[in-house]
């Protein structure tokens, strides 16, 4: 009898969280950011601290890198899907050029993996970043050419966000926080657990 009740007890957690398949992190419409791909990330960085130096650097730890790298895949997710809607496409020539762009910003190659370490990004997300970065640019340009005071284009892009994941009924697995449909964003649960048992790596 225990052990049905301990059953029913996790699937009723399952169904309240608003992600009730196993291993989701997150989910807008049909779309799935899985646990495994969130704590790749998380993994990536941890393990890519161990080979700079990080004295001096402020780095997420624990909830906060959890949250932070769910929010980067669930922003780029809704961004990609914003641009859609307005039919802009990024190109791999762009993301090439912007990469040797940030290349030439942090002083060569040599320099980008502690340059990466520090800003909070995972080796194999650059690409993905840079493309959030080209289609915040051409939203921003897009609202621009459509009147709007170039320093408003920010909370601008923020209301289309926010208005695509109400569209997409956004949900987040409550062991990274909640989703903030007013903000648009991922934010601290008190009731959040851990999701990685991993610790960040001091400085050497």
């Amino acid at each position: 009898m225990k052990k049905i009740i301990a059953v029913l007890t996790v699937a009723s957690a399952l169904l309240l969280s608003g992600c009730s398949q196993v291993g989701v992190a997150a989910s807008l419409g049909s779309t799935k950011i899985t646990q495994a791909t969130v704590q790749k990330s998380i993994d990536d960085i941890l393990a890519e601290r161990k080979n700079v130096d990080t004295a001096g650097m402020t780095l997420d730890a624990g909830q906060d890198l959890n949250r932070g790298q769910l929010r980067f895949h669930l922003m780029a997710a809704l961004l990609k899907d914003v641009a859609a809607d307005g039919k802009m496409v990024v190109t791999k020539a762009e993301i090439d050029a912007r990469r040797e762009t940030i290349l030439g910003q942090v002083g060569g190659k040599n320099a980008l993996p502690k340059a990466l370490v520090g800003a909070g990004i995972a080796a194999d997300d650059l690409d993905a970043y840079l493309e959030l970065i080209i289609i915040s640019e051409k939203l921003s340009a897009a609202a621009v050419a459509a009147g709007i005071p170039e320093a408003n284009t920010g909370s601008e892009i923020q209301k289309l966000i926010i208005a695509k994941a109400e569209s997409l009924k956004v949900t987040v697995n409550p062991r990274y926080g909640t989703w903030d449909p007013s903000l648009g964003d991922v934010v601290a649960a008190k009731s959040a657990g851990s999701a990685t048992s991993a610790s960040p790596t001091p400085a050497p």
